[in-house]
């Protein structure tokens, strides 16, 4: 009994020191590690994006000019809306001005509070036909690039190409298509003929169903196991894992509704929107020029706002749209 003790003894002695020996070597080889890694970083930081500082030159000036001539027309418009009749008419045109006014923007909302329905009527009819828009449009697409992207049904294949071959088609292509069905359905001159057709987009459907199909389909399996049906494993499991890409659905589906005029499918004067007032103040002569571009940065702030929110989820999401299945 005594040798077994002491035997058991040995043994134990000798495993604890063996795995001090390991522990010692594992240490050793982290300590390695994180040194080479250390230096790798260090030799990195000296490395230039184009393997060469002329390269990285060349780029920092090819897309500053990018950059300047996206930004040229936002720029040249909020010029334009601060300068008096006397400088909008000059040849060639001039980029700054040389004597500011507001003159534009109080003429423009002069003109506004005369008008037959309340200003704010047009306000709340863009608001509220943006809002509802991009909720239903939201909740729409996400359901159905749920069902395209992680659920297999006959004519799968064939509905995933349909969407992606609408895309060539511009939305001009289906007014007459959209008169005829608002008319069948006796929605003309109400807030759903503005409403309807917006509420789902095929770029929209193709942007959700991309990034959803990079979802690894083990969670979904999970989910399935776990009980949860089809609708709940969607927004529990899979819309949770897709902010990003809702940001940038919501921005694309921000600027769309809120430029909606509907010039066809809405006659009545208190349900027409603030894009449709403008654009008929805008256009009653040379005279109201200034108020043209005062009008166009005036529906440019609410989109310009939800993008400057939204915009670091853009370059995630587009990158993930553009992976293949």
């Amino acid at each position: 009994m005594a040798e077994t003790l002491v035997n058991n003894a040995a043994i134990t002695d000798s495993l604890e020191a063996e795995n001090a020996k390991a522990l010692k070597r594992l240490r050793k080889r982290q300590k390695k590690r994180g040194s080479i890694e250390k230096a790798k970083v260090k030799k990195s930081k000296g490395k230039h994006i184009n393997g060469s500082l002329g390269g990285d030159i060349a780029i920092f000036i090819l897309l500053a000019l990018l950059g300047i001539f996206m930004l040229f027309p936002l720029y040249y418009s909020i010029i334009q809306s601060f300068k008096p009749i006397s400088e909008l008419f000059v040849f060639p045109p001039k980029l700054y001005v040389l004597s500011p006014t507001g003159e534009n923007f109080s003429n423009l909302f002069k003109v506004a509070g005369n008008l037959w329905v309340p200003f704010s009527r047009y306000v709340f009819n863009s608001v509220f036909i943006t809002i509802v828009i991009t909720l239903m449009h939201v909740f729409v697409v996400c359901c159905c690039a749920y069902c395209l992207s992680k659920c297999r049904f006959p004519g799968y294949n064939f509905l995933n190409q349909l969407i992606v071959t609408s895309m060539l088609f511009t939305s001009t292509a289906t007014w007459i298509m959209q008169f005829v069905v608002m008319a069948k359905m006796h929605m003309i001159n109400t807030y759903w003929a503005l409403i309807l057709p917006s509420v789902a987009t095929s770029m929209g459907l193709y942007l959700m169903r991309q990034n959803m199909s990079t979802i690894n389909d083990a969670i979904i399996d999970a989910a399935k196991v776990d009980g949860a049906g089809a609708f709940r494993t969607c927004w529990q499991v899979v819309i949770p894992n897709q902010k990003p890409a809702i940001a940038t659905l919501i921005i694309f589906v921000f600027q769309g509704a809120w430029n909606v005029q509907g010039g066809a499918l809405v006659y009545k004067e208190d349900l027409k929107t603030l894009p449709t007032i403008m654009s008929q103040i805008a256009a009653s002569g040379i005279a109201r020029q200034g108020i043209i571009y005062a009008s166009a940065v005036v529906l440019m702030i609410p989109p310009l706002v939800i993008f400057l929110i939204a915009q670091s989820n853009v370059m995630e999401t587009m990158a993930n749209s553009g992976m293949k299945d």
